[in-house]
This record gives structure tokens, sequence and C-alpha cells, in this order.
């Protein structure tokens, strides 16, 4: 990467650190789960962060202004029934949130305004499919109430969330998927799998327009799409657990336009890509240091910028959208940075001395409306995203309700919890209610069982290609 100085209004972007301890969310027991994702998500009003819990899985959710020492019995999400492994906030309503677990799981949550006064145990929605845990949760950038779900059943689903209903499912990968990043218009994802390829996908087709071998370590892989481009960026280590970057051109997906490599660090690259300042964020995990580039992509060139550096070991990153963003202080971003026992807010800021509008710095952006609804999306229709101007600051947005439809919320009504009643033949409502659900329950066991058969069975198969090549 080069470090040429060259001319850039992003040249001097500094980090600034919340102020101990009253800035910052102290007591926060962030989760100790190996699996890799960001383990904390943010948007204009809330901040998710995976818990560490005993029994069952948690997560919590904080106002952005609640700063300071949380109690030891803060209210939390708990409805799973084992780890929470991500979450993700729906970008066109910021008070509902996804999450994916151990359990197989993903849960669609309604936060009440203001935040939780209470913990939450009940879903507005569950979504049932997967045979082995949920990895990964990612609402789709335009639609309204789509959601991609990945799982190391080695598949891929899309769900419409109101009628929590599995619409597809995707299974193109002979390995565990590692990361997976939609493109700027939603019409495909971009995957990273553990056989250390890297995938196109049409999600609603179900099939892979293009792949290539990626980084040949053997630690895991992240991908980020970079905006309106057809541009993706990759992190991951090479043969000599070097931690490399890779620029990728989708339409051509022979080799990295770009190809560098960062240092020799063990931690995982989590990297962000803001499409409006065309800037991309490198925090490594187990680091202190965060990493910021400037993408010049008609030079096809990362130029480095700065690097913020703390001696707090970072477990995960979340951004917020960029529409909620600090405008008469020129921020251009703020993360949510995961340490041990805390949440830190981490602002990025252009220095200027106007106190005006810096136009230059803050193109229109995304907003919070959907271009389309799910129906018109799972239909093949595609659309341009809708921007609002950022002129007048942040505009909070009223909270908006969450219906999920009377059949969905039917269906979700029982729980797979109760016994059989014996063996006794049902005789009452209350026998025949217990001996659905100990059916159910069945089901869902076999279900899981065959799905883990299949797993196997595609994993037999891709090593048999492999040698008969």
């Amino acid at each position: 990467m080069s470090r040429f100085v060259r001319a850039s209004k992003f040249r001097h972007v500094f980090a600034n650190p919340a102020k101990k301890p009253d800035g910052v969310f102290d007591n926060v027991k962030v989760s100790k789960n190996a699996w890799d994702t960001n383990l904390i998500s943010a948007n204009a009003h809330f901040v998710a962060v995976n818990l560490e819990a005993g029994g069952g899985g948690t997560f919590l959710v904080l106002p952005l202004d609640a700063h300071g020492k949380q109690p030891d019995s803060i209210p939390i999400v708990a409805g799973h029934g084992a780890a929470v492994l991500d979450t993700d906030w729906n970008p066109f309503n910021d008070w509902v949130v996804a999450s994916a677990s151990e359990d197989c799981k993903a849960m669609i949550w309604k936060i009440p305004e203001g935040g939780l006064t209470e913990s939450l145990t009940q879903p507005a929605a569950t979504l049932t499919g997967h045979g082995r845990k949920v990895g990964h949760v990612v609402f789709h950038p335009l639609a309204e109430s789509v959601l991609l779900t990945s799982s190391p059943d080695l598949t891929l689903k899309l769900w419409d969330i109101t009628k929590a209903q599995e619409h597809s499912s995707v299974a193109v990968h002979p390995d565990v998927i590692q990361s997976v990043a939609w493109n700027y218009d939603g019409s495909a994802v971009v995957t990273a799998c553990k056989d250390k390829m890297l995938r196109l996908i049409d999600v609603r087709g179900g099939k892979v327009a293009g792949e290539v071998s990626g980084h040949q370590g053997i630690k895991g892989s992240r991908v980020v799409w970079m905006g309106e481009s057809s541009k993706v960026l990759t992190t991951g280590f090479s043969r000599q657990s070097d931690r490399q970057v890779y620029v990728w051109d989708t339409r051509s997906l022979t080799k990295p336009l770009r190809e560098e490599n960062i240092d020799t660090s063990s931690g995982t690259l989590i990297p962000y890509y803001d499409g409006d300042t065309k800037m991309v964020y490198l925090a490594g995990k187990g680091d202190g240091n965060i990493r910021y580039y400037e993408w010049d992509d008609e030079a096809t060139q990362l130029y480095y910028l700065s690097e913020y550096k703390s001696n707090d070991s970072l477990r995960g990153i979340g951004f917020i959208p960029k529409r909620s963003v600090k405008v008469s202080d020129c921020e251009i971003a703020r993360a949510y940075k995961a340490h041990t026992g805390m949440v830190e807010p981490l602002s990025f800021v252009v220095p200027r001395k106007a106190d005006t509008f810096q136009a230059d710095l803050y193109p229109d952006t995304l907003s919070d409306v959907p271009s389309l609804t799910a129906e018109k999306w799972f239909a093949g229709k595609d659309a341009q995203p809708k921007r609002i101007s950022l002129a007048n600051g942040f505009v909070a947005a009223a909270p908006k309700e969450f219906l999920v439809s009377p059949a969905a919320k039917e269906a979700q009504s029982v729980t797979p919890e109760l016994e059989r009643s014996g063996g006794k033949p049902p005789m009452t409502e209350k026998d025949y209610q217990e001996a659905y659900h100990a059916l159910r329950k069945e089901n869902e066991k076999l279900r899981n069982e065959l799905e883990q058969s299949k797993v196997r069975v595609r994993q037999l198969e891709a090593q048999l290609d492999k040698h008969a090549q």
C-alpha cells in the first residue's frame, strides 16, 4: 500500500476515543466465543453486543447515550438456547435487530423506544431451517424485510422476516462460510469460504456467478463490498501467516487488482468500507490498532492515511450508519470497539475550523427508506438506493412498527419444550397440544440430523472431485 504523501481531504483524519470512564460503556461482559464475527453492531440509536453467558444465549442492547458503568442486573435480550454469534440491525427500522445463534435459529427482535427496561425473552419472529448453528445474519441493503443467513450446514438462506418464512436456500459451498456481504444494490452476494475460495453468488438464482482462489493461509478470511463499484476487498493470511489485503474486480475474478501484506500479527483483520469517503478501515482482532486508507478506483491503489493506536486489545467492532454521524464536528465515521469488559466509542474526524456544513465531506448518503418490497425483490426486480442530504444533520426518525403476519404468529405460538404425555392417547385439548409440541420437537431433531448428513455427503463429494482432478 502506497505511503506516498498525496493531496487528500482525508489525509489528516484522526481517531478521537471517548473519555474514560464516563464516555464508554463499562462492565460489559463481551462474548468469548471463538466464532469469527464482529461481536457488536450499531445503528443510529442503539449498540448491540454479544454477551458471555453461562447458559443460553444473550446479547445486550444499549442506547448510544447510555454511557458509564452498566449495572450487573441490566436488562438483556435472552431468547436463544445457545450462544449468540452475530447480530445485525434492520437498515430501514432502527428498532428491529436480527440475531444468530448456536441453537440453529435466527431471531428477530423489536426493541422498545428508549431501550430495554426489562429483559426481552420473546422474539417477534423465529427463523428455523438451518441444520447447524447460524453463523451470520445480514439484512438486504435495499429491500424491506429481507434477511440473509449463513450456517456451517454449508447453506445460505433468504428469509422474509414479516412472514418468518424461508424463501430459498443456496447450497454451493463445500466447506464452512466464513464471511458474506451484499453488493451495492443487493442483486448478488460475495462469500469467503474455508476452502480458500472467493465466490460471487446470485442468491435468487442459487448459482455461482464467479469464483477464484483467495488467501491461502489456514486462518479465517473476511470480505466486504466496496460501495457502488464492482470491487470487493478481502482480508486473510498467506501461507507464511502474513496478514493480507486483496482488492478484486468481480467482473473478472482471475487475480487481485491489489495484493498487499500488512504485518505478521495473528488476529483476523476486520474490514469496513465507507462508500461515501472511499475509505477502508482495518481493525485487527487482538490488536489495539486500527489502520485506515483511501481507495483510488481509477489508480486501483490503496493510500495509507493514518493509524489509531491503543493499549486495549480489540475483540470486535461495529460502525454506525453514515446518516447518523455528527456533521457539526466533521465526524466522518464512528465505530464502537469492544474490549474484554468494555465498549468504547471511537470517532473519526477531519480537522477543520469552519462551523458550516462541509459539503465536500458529506455527499448524499444512504437513507433509512427501502427501495423495494420483499415481494418485488424476490420476484427479480432490482433498484437503486434512496439517498438523503446531511446538510441539516441527523434527524431521528419516529419509531416504526414491525408487524409479523398472523399466520407466522400462529405458527410460532407453540413451543417445543413440553414433554410427551407418558405415551397415553390425547384426550383433552391440553393433551393434543402437548402431543403436537413433542412431534414438532422430534421433527426438528430429525431434520437437523438429515441436514448434517447432507453436509457430510457434500464434503465427501467435494473431496472426491478434488482427487479426481
